[in-house]
């Protein structure tokens, strides 16, 4: 069984699908010792692939739940900085997995891990409008003016943006704790949306993305994902 060689890098947790086209473009890639093409397929079974040099071959697929902790950068490899990555986490995890979208160096909760790069492309792409929920701790208390002023959303410097919804969760002394949800990923949107109604965020957990959530697994800790949650996640992005 032949199948395209951007799926084959995917499939084997190279990168997802167009990153790996462009490693094809860039000549960093070889089929049997000759330079891949875009758009050619492969035998599994019976071609040899490099990726700068090195022979890939196809992997377990792994769906993995990460409750991130603050202070970890989301990124694979050491940090010149020597700040935590995520490789602290991985050691015992044979696979090499990719974390799905990003959380800031501060920003705590749910990361999909995976070696599918099919899926995790999906789960990026706007197209699906996957929701992702997020518990907010923000300064001052948020008046419920400001609150449906909120729900209807805010122009920021890189456009529009408004919540799928958004509502208090609790007062905290002075402080207000909100669970605020988006299916776009626009960087550090969650941040720059309640920063335009004169609430800074002090602290910011996520807690869902789509049907996954993160439930009760501990800070740092990583579980598999059920073979149910799966099959609901795949559902939610079109996927059988």
């Amino acid at each position: 069984m032949r199948i395209r060689l951007n799926k084959f890098l995917a499939d084997a947790g190279v990168c997802a699908r167009r990153k790996a086209d462009k490693l094809i473009e860039e000549g960093r890639v070889k089929v049997n010792g000759e330079p891949a093409k875009l758009g050619m397929t492969v035998n599994p079974q019976r071609d040899i692939v490099e990726v700068d040099g090195k022979p890939v071959k196809p992997q377990r697929k792994r769906y993995l739940i990460f409750n991130k902790p603050c202070c970890v950068l989301t990124q694979l490899g050491k940090d010149p900085r020597g700040r935590k990555t995520l490789d602290e986490f991985l050691n015992k995890i044979p696979e090499r997995v990719f974390p799905v979208g990003r959380l800031d160096y501060n920003t705590t909760g749910l990361l999909i891990l995976t070696n599918d790069g099919e899926l995790a492309q999906r789960i990026l792409h706007p197209r699906y409008k996957l929701p992702k929920v997020y518990i907010a701790l923000v300064e001052g208390r948020v008046h419920p003016k400001t609150l449906k002023e909120m729900k209807k959303g805010t122009e920021l410097e890189d456009g529009f943006a408004k919540p799928d919804g958004v509502r208090i969760v609790r007062y905290e002394g002075d402080d207000t704790r909100l669970e605020i949800v988006f299916h776009e990923g626009r960087k550090h949107i969650v941040k720059r949306f309640l920063a335009k109604f004169g609430h800074r965020v002090k602290q910011l957990h996520r807690t869902q993305i789509g049907p996954i959530k993160l439930g009760k697994l501990p800070p740092g800790k990583i579980r598999e994902m059920s073979i149910v949650e799966l099959n609901r996640l795949k559902h939610a992005v079109g996927l059988k």
